[in-house]
């Protein structure tokens, strides 16, 4: 099946209260998996690219035609996204659009709200116009992306409806106690703030920081509007896992 765009994919999800997977990848053995899985499970699937696993594998262009000629190959027939995870600038989106990404996420969020705003709707604007759907952060999701820490500050919710409402953008990440990476203890989520957004904005939210959050809360996340949800950290350090004991 021929990639998508992820806003029909994420309003369906959203509605039927379920929630598409975003794995990140960073070989073309993780591809196989991701793909071969999601066709065995007849699940739709999101993969994720942040801008340092575009590097290691090439470039813009060499991921996304390692992804087609896959499905050329092996005859998908489960709907695909690919998907540019926290995309930092305009320019870097719209590489990853030109080069035929289905969809990216601009990460403007630890911009003041205005440049957040200006920015997401910059990116918005060419996206639209290629049929691509776009993601926006507001908040800092805690932990480690890129290789940079950042501490968790929970999204505003009166920031939120500015943001969605001036930019249109198709779906939104609301920082709200998750991190990217390992987390200390039980992860500790802001529902109440979670469903105010949602409530608030009606399009999907999306979750980072899906590694080590208990299935009782990545259930109560979906029932709040939650529709798409990233995991990384866990199928990194199973491949690791393999890894060495593949070399024993």
């Amino acid at each position: 099946m021929p990639k998508v765009n992820m806003i029909e994919m994420l309003n369906k999800a959203k509605k039927e209260k379920y929630a598409v997977p975003l794995i990140n990848v960073d070989t073309l053995e993780w591809l196989h998996a991701v793909l071969d899985t999601a066709q065995r499970l007849k699940s739709p699937i999101i993969i994720g690219f942040a801008p340092f696993q575009v590097e290691t594998l090439g470039g813009f262009n060499t991921v996304v035609k390692m992804i087609e000629g896959l499905d050329m190959d092996k005859e998908y027939t489960i709907p695909y996204v690919i998907h540019l995870d926290h995309g930092d600038s305009y320019n870097r989106c719209k590489s990853a659009i030109d080069a035929g990404f289905s969809s990216v996420m601009i990460d403007a969020s630890a911009l003041p709200l205005e440049d957040n705003i200006a920015l997401t709707k910059k990116v918005v604007d060419y996206a639209h116009a290629h049929d691509v759907s776009v993601e926006a952060e507001i908040g800092h999701v805690g932990g480690d992306e890129d290789n940079g820490g950042k501490e968790v500050v929970y999204a505003d919710l009166e920031q939120c409806i500015r943001l969605v409402k001036e930019t249109n953008v198709d779906c939104i990440t609301p920082a709200l106690g998750s991190v990217h990476g390992d987390y200390k203890g039980e992860p500790k989520l802001g529902f109440k703030e979670m469903e105010e957004i949602s409530n608030a904005v009606k399009i999907p939210l999306v979750l980072h920081g899906g590694s080590g959050i208990p299935d009782y809360q990545i259930r109560k996340c979906i029932e709040l509007g939650t529709a798409k949800i990233n995991v990384a950290t866990e199928n990194r350090r199973a491949f690791h896992t393999l890894k060495r004991n593949i070399s024993k």
